[in-house]
């Protein structure tokens, strides 16, 4: 340990005597690391970000929608296409859910519209806001809490009363700071007048989509609205997520029944499971991880040749030196030991800077994703043992050249 320290001290001096070119080959060596950290660190935000933004849906629903998605494999990755299938009708979706008789919650959904504008009073919202059309089983499939108020009833569903519930972004605009007193008072949508039953809770925004610029209205209401003859998404939840598979065949066989698809016909709908979306667009990930161990791999090969020439170098102009130690009992192990400790520290400095400017660029996606700061500890532990690979590499045949000069040649040296 006392040898080692030695080392250290020695190392450090000889590195800020040749400044500019250990930093040079520093620098060289923080980039392949920068590359291949803060790729990864990106993708691994990605990876937090799809995950959440899937699971806000409900870790232990699917849906049935009108696309037909269609995963293939080649080399490695994954292709998704989607294509339009036919559209869900209101008859179909009504059908289903009196059939299904496995034990879950089946919620009947459509789409409105993305680009209302809410209005309370001197107050509205931006003309981005999505209007959405459920049922009484719409907070249940989708995992989705009450702020404050209540849920539809089945009669208002029914009926198509003028109540709606609205989303955390949506009352925080119209209400402010007292989301609290929107309940039962009256706003206006798209000209439409509803009163406020309910606030749903925050679930926050994610990649794809944010949960909270959102307004719910009764179906059939939105139905009035909207016209009927839109496309309407069918979501299942069930009690635990190991009847997930079992639910979702049992679903695809009813649907062929309402549909009256032939056997041996393909599907003109798709079984959308949150998870499989999450694995599809991960597995997608795999060229840019391999992209950048590429560039990384290539990087280093370059600082293992730069770091070779700076510590050969280093033996010619410290080769007096080398010769006293020797002339005063220095052994040939101690004199590769200094050398060796010399380019694993230059390696090691490099490797620290690349893993810290990696991680903080990495995160930077995680900012725009709004997801928080990711550690990517096994990477970061891949890119120091990477890094000390690389010292060792390089500085050894520098310090065995070092440990066999002959002494006597050596304090000759000029």
């Amino acid at each position: 340990m006392r040898n080692l320290l030695f080392n250290i001290i020695l190392a450090l001096r000889a590195i800020s005597t040749n400044k500019l070119r250990s930093g040079i080959t520093i620098a060289v060596i923080g980039l392949g690391i920068t590359a291949l950290v803060g790729i990864l660190t990106g993708i691994q935000v990605m990876k937090v970000a799809i995950s959440s933004s899937f699971s806000s849906m409900g870790v232990n629903s699917f849906q049935l929608t009108s696309d037909v998605i269609k995963k293939k494999r080649h080399n490695g990755g994954v292709n998704i296409s989607y294509t339009e299938g036919s559209s869900i009708t209101y008859t179909e979706a009504k059908l289903f859910k009196e059939r299904y008789k496995f034990p879950a919650t089946v919620g009947i959904s459509m789409s409105g519209s993305q680009i209302a504008t809410v209005v309370y009073g001197s107050e509205k919202t931006n003309p981005n806001t999505n209007i959405t059309g459920a049922d009484e089983a719409y907070l249940a499939v989708n995992d989705t809490k009450l702020f404050a108020g209540r849920n539809f009833t089945a009669s208002e569903v029914q009926s198509g009363t003028y109540v709606c519930m609205l989303g955390d972004g949506v009352a925080k605009k119209l209400f402010k700071n007292r989301m609290a007193s929107a309940i039962d008072k009256e706003v206006t949508i798209g000209g439409i007048r509803c009163k406020v039953i309910g606030i749903m809770a925050s679930k926050g925004s994610s990649m794809f989509m944010n949960s909270d610029n959102n307004v719910i209205i009764p179906l059939n209401t939105a139905r009035q609205i909207y016209g009927g003859e839109n496309s309407y998404l069918i979501s299942v939840s069930v009690p635990m997520i190991g009847m997930k598979a079992f639910a979702a065949e049992e679903a695809e066989g009813i649907f062929r029944v309402i549909r009256r698809l032939p056997l041996n016909t393909e599907n003109n709908f798709s079984i959308a499971q949150n998870s499989d979306l999450v694995n599809m667009v991960i597995e997608n990930t795999t060229y840019i991880q391999v992209a950048a161990i590429v560039i990384c791999i290539i990087t280093l090969l370059n600082s293992i040749i730069g770091l070779m020439n700076i510590m050969l170098e280093s033996v010619s102009e410290r080769t007096r030196e080398i010769g006293v130690s020797k002339a005063l009992g220095a052994r040939s192990s101690y004199i590769r030991g200094q050398f060796l400790t010399e380019a694993v520290l230059i390696s090691l400095m490099g490797g620290a800077a690349g893993v810290i400017v990696g991680v903080l660029m990495g995160n930077i996606v995680g900012l725009i994703f709004h997801v928080g700061f990711v550690v990517p500890w096994l990477w970061i532990l891949l890119g120091v043992g990477l890094c000390a690979i690389v010292g060792v590499i390089s500085g050894i045949y520098p310090a065995i050249k070092a440990s066999k000069l002959d002494p006597i040649v050596a304090l000759r040296y000029e």
